[in-house]
């Protein structure tokens, strides 16, 4: 085993099972500190282009019952004008935004408020004061984690009204869709632009704060790690965690209570699509979003927007198009998302498993393989770390995105075969995760160098053993 790093130097813990050292250097992830010609022209375009298309698809169900060409056949031929479409689009309301204004305060009130029980009967379970990652200058925020309570009391007085309360009809949310749409990117332009704001006259963390003189690339990659206000409001916890996610599970329930009063039953794919979600709801904690990036433009419109509107494009196709699944297509849907999620689960369990013991420990049975590496941080000095070779990581090296995949494309095949609406998920997903093994080898390879190297060509492939 290599020397250890110096012992009045706390550790701290990568996403790659790696044991790294908390001064780990600035600027190997998250955004950069000068931009290219490239990268400033893809944020101009998302940020002129990512709102429409959200928009486009949205509108696509409503007017065209999920159609993707039907807008743009329709305005080729002379059928339609933008004026036609925009005219049948519904507005922001007075009920849609005190809808929002009510949903928003509510998970506020959970996340600052709501404390930690459930570990006192649910074995394994993580909650109350926990520490964060170490940020790039070295700062260990710590949060109060109470995200599982406020998805089950949520949960329950969603059903409590929807049994017994009768305050609400469960299709509240369907019924506000787009109008819940326009308060939606304005929470997310008001928080991206605060945080802006925030990261120039008053950071949380001076140190932690990225600028690169440019104003588009700032304000979408964001300028501080992890804006707070007071002691323990976060942004980014709270945004990547409520209220998207929360209400990833509510809007699903909605779409399903829809599907039901437009077609008096509730078929089984969209069961099997809200089951599997709450089966995967903590999933989203896990990513690099959290871990890695400032919180700007990319995370809070993103969060806001972008995840519950087009996360959940499956469920609201099947309330336009109810499928009901064969047998053994339910059965293959429902096993290739479980098999996807082992083997998610399993991975994420070997790394951390291999972060707790520092590698003392078994995996498949046997004593882990590692890459025995050294880097230098920001400060000059070497340390030493291990890179996990054996499990899941020494199959391929991004090998816990393969069951992501999987499991997106148990979602999008639960809604058959008939449009190409409900398959934007594995496709953007496939983007995504491909982008981010891409970032994380560059990453690492200025980290580790040679001994980045020796890593690849013990485990050859990025994510798919054999292909890539």
């Amino acid at each position: 085993m290599a020397a250890k790093s110096q012992p009045n130097i706390p550790k701290a813990k990568s996403l790659d099972g790696v044991t790294n050292d908390r001064t780990a250097s600035q600027g190997q992830w998250g955004r950069a500190w000068e931009v290219d010609w490239f990268s400033l022209a893809s944020v101009i375009f998302l940020l002129l282009f990512a709102p429409f298309i959200v928009y486009y698809f949205i509108m696509a169900c409503d007017q065209y019952s999920c159609a993707l060409t039907g807008p743009v056949v329709d305005i080729v031929t002379g059928h339609a004008r933008l004026s036609d479409i925009w005219a049948k689009t519904p507005p922001i309301t007075r009920k849609a935004a005190q809808l929002y204004t009510l949903w928003v305060t509510f998970q506020v009130l959970l996340y600052t408020s709501l404390p930690d029980f459930c570990h006192k009967f649910l074995p394994g379970y993580v909650g109350g004061i926990q520490e964060g990652a170490v940020t790039p200058a070295g700062v260990v925020n710590k949060y109060q984690i109470n995200g599982l309570q406020a998805w089950l009391l949520t949960h329950l007085l969603w059903f409590a009204n929807a049994h017994l309360l009768s305050w609400f009809s469960p299709t509240i949310i369907f019924d506000n869709w787009i109008p819940l749409l326009w308060c939606a990117n304005i929470l997310g332009y008001a928080v991206s632009t605060f945080a802006m704001v925030k990261g120039y006259f008053f950071p949380t963390s001076a140190r932690d704060c990225k600028f690169t003189g440019n104003f588009f690339y700032n304000y979408m990659m964001g300028i501080e790690f992890n804006p707070r206000i007071g002691k323990w409001f976060d942004f980014k916890l709270f945004f990547n965690g409520r209220p998207g996610i929360v209400a990833w599970t509510l809007i699903n329930l909605s779409f399903a209570a829809k599907q039901r009063e437009l077609h008096s039953h509730v078929t089984n794919a969209m069961a099997i699509y809200v089951i599997d979600f709450f089966w995967n709801e903590t999933w989203y904690l896990k990513t690099i979003d959290i871990c890695h990036d400032h919180f700007g433009w990319y995370l809070g419109w993103g969060d806001c927007v972008w995840l519950p509107y087009l996360y959940t494009l499956q469920g609201l196709y099947l309330v336009y198009h109810p499928v009901q699944l064969s047998t053994p297509h339910a059965v293959g849907v429902l096993l290739l998302g479980l098999v996807g999620y082992y083997i998610f689960r399993v991975a994420n369990h070997q790394k951390d498993l291999f972060r707790r013991t520092d590698g003392r420990c078994l995996i498949w049975g046997r004593k882990p393989k590692v890459i025995e590496c050294s880097y230098t941080s920001a400060d000059g000095q070497r340390h030493h770390s291990k890179l996990l070779v054996s499990g899941f990581w020494g199959v391929a090296r991004h090998f816990n995105y393969v069951g992501d995949l999987m499991g997106s494309l148990a979602y999008c095949l639960a809604c058959g075969g008939g449009h190409l609406l409900p398959y934007f998920y594995i496709i953007y997903m496939a983007i995504l995760l491909t982008h981010r093994c891409l970032r994380d080898e560059h990453r690492c390879a200025s980290k580790y160098g040679r001994d980045w190297e020796r890593y690849t060509a013990a485990v050859p492939y990025r994510l798919l053993p054999g292909i890539f």
